[in-house]
């Protein structure tokens, strides 16, 4: 700490620290203040109030590891509080590491240090609390097995304590971890379970938010579009009421699905609308370049949308892989389209016309045929693609089959009527 003279825990302590001429001297008064040995009613209150500036004061100064420390330093102090006051301290402590950008590793490891402290001290209902936050920061730092690990032990405990509350958090978070890693139906399974448990309390509209988002985004990965849009539209409300960032991405996402059911034509009217006007910016930016390529047919303008807008399309997984989707759709339409007339052609000519890389557009060709999207061999040696004439299936084969599947049923029955007579 800053001083060995503690100050009395008073509000004009907390005044003085208010008007001091730089944030280090207000942060130095404040120590003082937690100094202060007092127990009674009032300095505690005032000490509460202390560490809440102080946590302020350092989030905005970016020390990140000072606020580590203050968490080990008010232990003591922790001793003398209600234990629920001693959870929104911690919880309050560590969400303001969050807000300091690249702490990741600091608050994984802080909330490590907070877990084994609450373990011992016997405080489950905060551990719970902490854990949560820990699997959500491993989940986030890709480290998928562990995040597993923790979640099934914390599900388990918790239910049998019935917290509803903490138990759909629990639930979301799970269903996003098995998104992550590629299990759609336990993701599913879990965000299922995290209605069934909000079903029966009152959910804060910040969480009925999250487990929209996170049903639209299940439905989306479905290829149900027009259900994943009503999740996203209910998302965004939320979000948008509660000023939430969320709400961008619910809005994006609600552009994607317009795009993906082929109604890009939609996609400027949302963005022009009232809402859509005050989350103007590069993610619906990126969105409307989509939207335009779409609408136009353009392989060209979507290579360019993707490389203008990389961050907010490729690097949103969500976004990412249903383009990647459309995107394929779209070159298999545009190739369909230009080697309908031909029987033989160059495919550095049919690149041209794409305007796209000759083995890029091989590579396509290639694997269209193998996927029998259309007749054909690719003739590398003369640099050409040959199309067959589709072969004209004969109507005698599948007219025998049918005969011949009636005559067996005709059998069968005989069979069984005989049966019963011989009965």
């Amino acid at each position: 700490m800053a001083s060995s003279s503690f100050l009395p825990a008073t509000t004009d302590s907390i005044a003085l620290a208010l008007e001091a001429k730089s944030p280090s001297e207000s942060i130095s008064i404040l120590y003082r203040i937690l100094e202060n040995p007092s127990t009674s009613s009032e300095s505690l209150r005032i000490k509460e109030q202390a560490i809440s500036n102080l946590s302020n004061c350092l989030t905005q100064e970016k020390r990140g590891e000072d606020l580590r420390s203050l968490l080990t330093q008010l232990r003591p102090f922790f001793s003398v509080i209600p234990k629920a006051k001693t959870a929104k301290i911690v919880r309050g402590i560590i969400d303001a590491v969050a807000k300091i950008p690249e702490t990741s590793d600091l608050q994984i490891s802080l909330c490590k240090e907070m877990v084994e402290w609450t373990r011992a001290e016997k405080r489950t209902f905060l551990r719970q609390r902490v854990e949560a936050r820990l699997a959500s920061l491993l989940m986030e730092n890709k480290e998928y097995s562990e995040a597993l690990a923790l979640l099934s032990g914390l599900i388990k405990e918790v239910r049998k304590l019935d917290d509803k509350l903490l138990l759909v958090d629990i639930d979301l978070l799970e269903s996003k971890l098995h998104f992550s890693l590629r299990n759609l139906p336990k993701a599913k399974a879990s965000l299922t379970a995290a209605r069934t448990a909000a079903n029966s309390i009152y959910v804060p509209p910040a969480q009925q938010g999250t487990i929209d988002l996170q049903s639209g985004i299940l439905h989306a990965e479905e290829k149900d579009y027009k259900t994943a849009y009503s999740y996203f539209f209910e998302a965004f409300e939320a979000f948008n009421t509660l000023s939430d960032p969320r709400a961008v991405y619910s809005l994006k996402y609600m552009l994607l699905c317009k795009i993906m059911v082929n109604q890009s034509d939609d996609v400027a009217g949302i963005i022009s609308s009232k809402a859509g006007l005050l989350y103007l910016g590069p993610e619906l930016d990126a969105m409307k370049a989509v939207a335009d390529a779409h609408s136009k047919r353009s392989l060209k303008s979507f290579e360019s949308a993707l490389r203008d807008y990389n961050a907010q399309l490729e690097e949103d997984p969500i976004v990412h892989r249903h383009l990647s989707s459309l995107y394929d759709t779209l070159l298999e339409q545009n190739l369909c389209r230009l080697i309908e007339p031909y029987s033989t052609v160059e495919i550095a000519h049919i690149a041209e016309l794409i305007e796209l890389p000759i083995d890029h557009v091989e590579k396509k060709l290639s694997q269209m045929i193998l996927d029998k999207k259309f007749a054909g061999t690719l003739d590398q040696g003369a640099g050409c693609l040959v199309i067959f004439e589709d072969p004209k299936s004969d109507a005698i084969f599948p007219a025998t089959l049918d005969t011949i599947s009636n005559i067996g049923k005709v059998v069968d029955s005989l069979y069984v009527r005989s049966a019963r007579i011989m009965a």
